[in-house]
């Protein structure tokens, strides 16, 4: 499969660092590399950052357009969001919407993703315009650093980290460190940058279950946004900038959707069973049993669970699990199947 090079075109200045403010103190102490799949926000002291925390607490409009205006000035288009992540800004055209959809050309504000911006007098427009504010979106697509977010979800029993980790192994591509956002569910947005010529389109659970999308015409909320169900936090360590994205992940996310309903051939799981027992067998400490447990998932929605029982449980030995663990873990899978 082809390779897409993604460093022509990509700006070559970092931008400032958008939000130092939102930013855990470190710790005194020698700092630790905390497992992927077990996020913290080290707590903070009193700092500088605690002060904009504070602010952030007592007026939250406030507070989402300062972090909206120092995104815009790294070159991130932002626009308004409401508690509930919905862009803040009625449309213009409702009641008698414009065929085909306008997108701004207008030049009124309620577009959604359309009217974000990095023009600091434009951001301020669309904050007045919606003073019940409380967070703000980026627009992903867009130039100068064409942002792609990976949406890993855990709702519905999902576990999209899980499920990104086997893709990677499975296709062999690194997951390098790059800016994550941990969400009020429990999940995360992984972002990374991507090519101007390859536009990268947004998808819910088609690369895996728990993993969704988001490329051009998307937005990610930004972290310090104050929504229903808590608050966008950068997690701790998180790099200053987002990595480019690996180039086979890109292959991935931008080939062809597959044909609806298309069945396996006769006698071929829909997920390769060698390619789970190598997943469960690479386990490292810490992520064992989500692994094992994730796996017999899959298997169990390939029909496999019993034929593929002793084998993972073989594998989960591997791993230093005891049998009796293993065996545990599968039979969970297996009543939630």
């Amino acid at each position: 499969m082809a390779m897409h090079r993604r460093h022509a075109g990509r700006p070559t200045d970092h931008p400032p660092d958008p939000w130092a403010d939102l930013r855990p103190a470190q710790p005194t102490q020698a700092p630790t590399t905390a497992p992927m799949d077990r996020p913290a926000v080290t707590p903070m002291g009193p700092t500088t950052a605690m002060d904009a925390h504070a602010s952030a607490l007592t007026d939250p409009p406030a507070a989402a357009l300062t972090q909206a205006l120092l995104a815009a000035e790294a070159g991130y288009p932002v626009m308004p969001l409401t508690r509930s992540k919905l862009p803040a800004i009625r449309s213009p055209h409702r009641g008698h919407p414009e065929k085909p959809p306008c997108r701004g050309a207008c030049g009124r504000l309620g577009h959604g993703v359309h009217d974000a911006s990095t023009d600091p007098l434009t951001v301020r427009r669309m904050f007045a315009a919606a003073p019940w504010a409380t967070g703000y979106g980026l627009a992903c697509g867009r130039p100068p650093h064409h942002l792609i977010g990976i949406d890993l979800d855990t709702k519905n029993g999902a576990d999209g980290l899980t499920a990104l980790r086997f893709l990677a192994e499975q296709h062999g591509f690194p997951l390098p460190p790059t800016v994550t956002v941990l969400t009020p569910s429990g999940g995360r947005h992984l972002w990374y940058t991507g090519p101007p010529s390859l536009p990268v389109p947004n998808s819910v659970g088609r690369l895996a279950p728990g993993i969704d999308v988001r490329g051009a015409g998307g937005y990610l909320v930004g972290p310090g946004s104050l929504t229903t169900h808590g608050r966008y936090v950068l997690a701790a360590d998180t790099p200053r900038h987002p990595a480019p994205v690996p180039d086979t992940l890109l292959t991935l996310l931008t080939a062809p959707p597959p044909p609806a309903h298309r069945e396996p051939p006769y006698g071929v799981p829909p997920q390769p069973a060698a390619a789970l027992i190598r997943f469960v067998r690479a386990s490292p400490r810490g992520q064992r049993n989500a692994r094992l447990f994730w796996a017999a998932c899959r298997a169990q929605e390939s029909g496999l669970g019993q034929e593929l029982a002793a084998r993972l449980t073989e594998a989960a030995c591997h791993t230093g699990l005891s049998a009796e663990e293993a065996r545990a873990t599968i039979a969970s899978a297996a009543r939630r199947g």
